[in-house]
């Protein structure tokens, strides 16, 4: 495996020993190392270890330097063949998530700090998997960034057991004691609070010696000057050290008696607890955060509350002075840190986070058209599932289409699309495109290929997105298939599609999965009007879609079919939505037979067994006729203004009847004379069913 960690420098911190432990990991069980950074004090220590660096400035909050190093970063991806980038700050995760964007390969964040909501802090939520320190990290990534719980993975950070000798509490000095505070001087480190709790502490025990470790950033100079007025102002100049930054943190705990921890907001871990637990170090720290993932009050430290010296100095107190009950309490501590924060842990942990990303796909597919069209795309999803049977796979479909996939064993899940109403106009798509982004998509598999659906595969963000070369802003696919000189089948048309992934796929039977409720429901309605299982039903489909009456064979005909099969002792059923009863009504008073009229009374699903039920399905160019394609119904298709090449459904027991005519197939809503529908007598359409039931 090669893997780059990117992070804006490698100086004396957590983080930055961290990657330095895990890169030298890497190196070490055979894998490649890389390192991007703007240098530091720990190059060296990389180099060493024969871990690849390069310098880059990754740290500038710069909208060209971003872009710049983007493309030096997909660069270097691509020079040293990497298969993971994993960032390790926000800054470095902007540039790492463009260059994967680029170069197709997995992204990967650890997010070390507790994130204010800020347009920076997002992209720390964008991976494919996003690696928390602790359980805080995990609920504040899911809470304020919309992170799905399925793309966290808490991994504690870790301590390299080799570098911290265990010493055990009572062999102490017992007449010097010194507290120590390791990390940035910031505000966020409470230090104002850790030395007026000092100040209260040395006046019982004036042998009291503090040391402060670490060093303010540029911009938080003038906080550590503020910092040693206070020491002064408080009588503490005489035992109170700045040691600045130090690289030498194991030589500095061994001689400590106390590490304090006094961050003032949520902190999302705390390494240093653990290193000074490591080294048999007491610990009191605040109760903030990650800490309480590492701290069992009272066993493994000491818990206090943020912001109250008072409580602080009643800690040091006695820890220092209770020194039975620290040594206990440090022994659990270095147990605990051995048994779940050690390193080869946390290195074996990322690792399975690593081929987890690798071996796992999140696949989408876009079909967000009519009742029928999403019928067509079951061959090519069941096609995706069999090509890659690990990866999870979603469908972004129609509100009223949801139902035909609900029960879709191929499918991880659905999303929803209301254009009418939630997902109306240019402000649904954003809404349903950041729904999307959530879960970071591998691929997505354009079926639909208009606009909006080009739009919606381009603002998913995922690196893959499949379509048609259709100058329907076909720009934003970036990878396309031709559009077909001439009429192809329709599941055909969606094939070439998947082609562009490896699948060359035969098999183009549809399928549908009504439940045995919506079966049931259909029985009952079938008995209630003596309609038994062995008598033959016939059902019929009057209508089309709202908007294509030319797809309609005239009512007049119907009466004069329905007139014949009640002749041969068959049982006819009409199917149709609620506003198609009138229809249904105006059949009635034409004809002779006595018809089930169900329009009105099924529901999607329920119409699906009712069509299942069937022994002949009559229906123009419709959804309905799709779904007796899907069920295997025995089907007489009738087309008139479409294209039957185009638009017909796999079918294994099918009649298609149509009219060659000069001014056809036109594609028309509206026409005078709609030849092509009146020119279909009932006599072929009788002939057809008869054929279908005596082959039944």
């Amino acid at each position: 495996m090669n893997v780059l960690q990117i992070l804006p420098e490698l100086s004396v911190g957590g983080v930055e020993t961290g990657t330095v432990d895990f890169a030298k990991y890497l190196i070490n069980n055979g894998h490649k190392s890389v390192v991007v950074s703007n240098g530091g004090d720990l190059v060296k220590e990389l180099e060493d270890a024969k871990v690849i660096h390069y310098k880059l400035p990754v740290h500038e909050k710069s909208i060209f330097s971003i872009i710049k190093m983007t493309k030096k970063l997909s660069e270097i991806i691509k020079k040293e063949g990497i298969d993971i980038v994993h960032a390790r700050s926000r800054v470095p995760a902007w540039i790492a998530f463009f260059a994967c964007r680029n170069t197709a390969v997995t992204f990967i964040t650890t997010c070390h700090g507790y994130y204010s909501k800020h347009l920076l802090s997002k992209v720390m939520g964008w991976p494919k998997l996003v690696i928390v320190p602790s359980n805080v990290i995990g609920r504040h990534m899911i809470d304020d960034f919309s992170v799905p719980y399925q793309r966290i993975r808490l991994i504690p950070r870790s301590v390299d057991l080799e570098k911290f000798h265990f010493q055990p509490y009572g062999q102490k000095s017992k007449t010097e004691f010194i507290i120590g505070i390791i990390g940035r001087i910031t505000p966020l480190k409470g230090h104002e609070y850790f030395l007026r709790a000092v100040s209260k502490v040395i006046r019982s025990m004036p042998y009291l010696k503090v040391w402060i470790v670490g060093d303010a950033p540029e911009n938080k100079q003038v906080y550590r000057e503020e910092l040693e007025t206070l020491a002064r102002r408080l009588g503490l100049s005489h035992c109170v050290k700045f040691l600045g930054k130090r690289a030498d943190i194991p030589q500095i705990l061994s001689k400590l008696n106390l590490v304090v921890l006094s961050t003032v907001t949520e902190e999302a871990f705390g390494r240093v607890i653990i290193e000074a637990q490591a080294a048999g170090i007491p610990v009191v720290a605040t109760r903030v955060g990650g800490v309480v993932d590492i701290i069992e009050d009272g066993k493994t430290g000491i818990l206090i509350p943020p912001k109250d010296p008072d409580a602080l100095a009643g800690a040091i107190v006695k820890v220092l002075k209770d020194r039975s009950a620290m040594q206990k309490i440090t022994i659990n501590a270095r147990r605990n840190v051995e048994e779940r924060f050690n390193l080869e842990k946390m290195c074996q942990e990322t690792i399975k986070v690593y081929q987890e990303a690798l071996n796992t796909q999140n696949i989408l597919i876009i079909k967000i058209s009519a009742l029928g069209d999403v019928i067509l795309s079951v061959p090519s999803i069941r096609a995706i599932k069999n090509k890659f049977p690990q990866a999870k796979i979603y469908c972004l479909v129609g509100k009223v289409s949801k139902q035909i996939l609900q029960n879709c064993p191929y499918l991880s899940g659905l999303f929803i699309y209301d254009q009418e109403e939630k997902h109306k106009g240019l402000k649904g798509i954003l809404e349903i495109s950041k729904e999307l982004r959530r879960y970071n998509f591998d691929i997505v598999v354009d079926l639909q290929n208009n606009r909006k659906s080009h739009i919606i595969s381009f603002l998913s963000m995922s690196a893959n997105r499949y379509g048609y070369n259709n100058k329907k802003f076909s720009f934003l696919l970036n990878h396309k298939v031709k559009q077909a000189k001439a009429d192809i089948a329709p599941v055909d048309h969606q094939f070439k599609t998947l082609e562009l992934l490896g699948i060359h796929e035969k098999d183009t039977r549809l399928e549908i999965w009504p439940s045995k409720d919506n079966e049931n429901y259909i029985r009952e309605q079938l008995n209630s009007h003596w309609i038994s299982e062995k008598e033959k039903i016939v059902g019929l489909n009057l209508c089309a879609s709202k908007k294509w009456s030319t797809k309609c064979w005239p009512i007049e005909k119907f009466a004069q079919l329905c007139n014949a099969l009640s002749n041969e002792n068959i049982r006819i059923v009409v199917s149709g939505r609620q506003d198609e009863l009138e229809y249904a009504l105006k059949l009635q008073k034409l004809t002779s037979s006595k018809l089930l009229i169900l329009s009105g009374k099924t529901n999607l699903m329920q119409l699906v067994a009712l069509i299942k039920r069937c022994n002949v399905f009559i229906t123009g160019d419709s959804a309905p006729l799709h779904i007796a394609a899907a069920v295997g119904a025995p089907v007489v298709a009738l087309f008139g203004p479409t294209s039957a090449l185009r638009h017909m459904p796999p079918a294994s027991n099918a009649v298609v009847i149509r009219k060659d005519l000069d001014c056809g197939p036109c594609y028309k809503r509206q026409c005078r004379t709609l030849d092509c529908m009146q020119d279909i007598s009932v006599a072929e359409v009788f002939q057809a069913v008869k054929d279908l039931i005596s082959q039944k």
